[in-house]
């Protein structure tokens, strides 16, 4: 089957290379040059441009958007007047907001996949894909070989007792969510969970490397809480085999703790890394539709909060709650990193 792909990062461009390896035919932009040429040299075929690449590729057209969201608007207005009614474009993009759905209905055609969200899983043949995937029914179906090529398949993950009497791709790592929209709303709540898992592993392992709290001084003074029972806080633990070793059969285990369980293990105290982390809008998105249908989220939330305080985003607060304490007993600032 033939496919356009617009925007060849890491994932557009893996996607290109595995979707070539199993037969199909794609024809590829980016505007990064070297980026186009790069996939062409493993057989995808090159397009210099969006025109180029439309008058590439066969009617009805299909063609992927992986770019990112800040232009998924801009490029999708360059595609109007160049398609076909009953070409299709599938919408590879992060954000489900009303900018996004407005900008889909200036395409001349209907029959639009809204969403396919992919998380790379790694295997021996390749970058493979979960998906969940908004549109008509008639136009996923027509596309189906291509899901069913990037998708990851069973592979050694057990079946869930009774899905054999099922129907569905499930299974294979992929599937229809429902209308227009409903991918995105999906993939979007996956990555709101995704924020609450790797708080909740942070969070724990944290706790395990504070153990040793009552091996160490501490300061007596008006401003340090005694520690009540020092020798209960005396453990030293290997976090690196903590990690290992709930991956071995734990009800904690997953894919998340098993990239932990690499990081610990290549370095132990994580020195390369700041503790400053992003967010890239999903977490928020989640949040605010939790807001508007009532449905509490109190983990998910917590989680997206930590995200900000890691950038510094409560140091005014912080500095504010400080001279407050200042102000009605007197008290002064410990230095940093003081207990």
């Amino acid at each position: 089957m033939q496919l356009g792909m617009i925007g060849l990062g890491r994932m557009g461009a893996n996607m290109v290379r595995r979707l070539q390896k199993t037969g199909h035919e794609c024809v590829a932009f980016d505007r990064n040059a070297e980026s186009v040429k790069a996939v062409a040299a493993d057989g995808a075929t090159a397009a210099v441009s969006l025109d180029d690449l439309v008058k590439k590729l066969k009617k009805p057209r299909a063609i992927w958007l992986m770019v990112p969201a800040a232009v998924v608007d801009a490029t999708l207005g360059q595609l109007t007047g160049k398609l076909d009614a009953g070409d299709i474009v599938i919408d590879g993009a992060i954000p489900i907001t009303s900018t996004i759905f407005a900008a889909r209905k200036t395409l001349p055609q209907r029959n639009c996949i809204t969403w396919m969200s992919a998380r790379a899983v790694a295997c021996g043949s390749g970058a493979r894909y979960c998906q969940m995937i908004g549109g008509e029914k008639e136009t996923v179906e027509h596309l189906d070989p291509i899901f069913k090529s990037l998708a990851p398949g069973r592979g050694d993950v057990s079946r869930t007792p009774g899905r054999e009497k099922v129907p569905g791709t499930a299974e294979e790592g992929y599937l229809h969510c429902g209308p227009s929209g409903a991918g995105h709303f999906v993939k979007m709540v996956h990555n709101g969970i995704e924020y609450g898992l790797m708080a909740a592993y942070a969070e724990g392992l944290n706790i395990l490397k504070h153990a040793n709290v009552g091996s160490g001084t501490r300061e007596v003074d008006a401003e340090t809480t005694p520690l009540r029972n020092p020798e209960h806080y005396r453990y030293d633990f290997p976090l690196a085999d903590v990690a290992e070793v709930w991956r071995r059969g734990s009800v904690v285990a997953s894919w998340l703790l098993d990239l932990t369980a690499i990081s610990l293990l290549e370095q132990p105290s994580l020195e390369r890394f700041s503790g400053r982390v992003s967010d890239s809008g999903e977490g928020r998105w989640t949040i605010l539709a939790a807001i508007e249908s009532t449905a509490p989220a109190p983990v998910l939330t917590a989680s997206l909060y930590q995200r900000f305080i890691s950038r510094g985003e409560d140091d005014f607060a912080a500095k504010l709650l400080s001279a407050m304490r200042f102000q009605f007993g007197g008290h002064l600032e410990k230095a940093a990193g003081a207990k």
